[in-house]
């Protein structure tokens, strides 16, 4: 992906596995996801049907094979992240576009820096992190030390309606009731995300993940 750092070893592929037994865990309770980076040139032939689990304690786990199309959005960091005189201006220019927006009877069109502009829904690579759940707190390389970057995030939606900034093109012509806002069944958590993190100084080390 452009401007993605490379993986260790001249690898290009990445995989991320997880056990379908949230209980197998560490924590007893949460998934426990395992990366691992591989090379596309080693793989002599990719499988059309992946292998799925003979057995699976939370159906949620196992994502539903689909087509990906991926695309290039721009986003900003998240709100709470920001310095506190930033979001003040922001704060401040989201009270002016709901006023206008009662103003005019527009208030299904109100643009808010949240919901339209910081974080994308859906599962994508690279960007901000969402810290929705549990607020910022760092998120440092257990080897180095170095402030890591997000690597991929997992999401339970594609989108979640209330707004239809991140809604997919293709969706836009389908009737309400039934648009696929979770083409990939994967609940993670409580209806949250997956963050992984990677070390931006040395790609093999340990990577880090939050569920928000």
């Amino acid at each position: 992906m452009p401007g993605r750092p490379p993986g260790p070893d001249g690898c290009d592929l990445l995989q991320v596995l997880w056990c379908p037994f949230e209980a197998h865990g560490p924590s007893r309770y949460g998934l426990a996801p395992q990366v691992r980076w591989r090379r596309s040139d080693q793989v002599p032939m990719p499988l059309d049907a992946p292998p799925q689990p003979t057995l699976v304690g939370f159906e949620g786990s196992v994502a539903e094979p689909c087509v990906l199309h991926p695309e290039q959005v721009v986003h900003y960091p998240y709100a709470g992240s920001l310095p506190t005189r930033l979001w003040k201006r922001i704060d401040a220019w989201e009270e002016a576009q709901e006023r206008k927006a009662e103003k005019d009877g527009l208030d299904d069109e109100l643009v808010t820096y949240h919901h339209d502009l910081s974080i994308p829904q859906g599962c994508r690579v690279g960007g901000f992190p969402s810290w929705h759940t549990t607020d910022p707190y760092p998120m440092n390389c257990e080897a180095c030390a170095a402030p890591m970057v997000l690597l991929l995030t997992v999401d339970s939606r594609e989108w979640d309606g209330a707004n239809g900034s991140w809604m997919p093109t293709e969706e836009w012509d389908v009737a309400g009731y039934l648009r696929d806002r979770c083409p990939t069944k994967l609940t993670i958590g409580r209806d949250g995300l997956l963050n992984i993190f990677a070390c931006p100084t040395e790609p093999g080390h340990p990577h880090r993940w939050s569920i928000q």
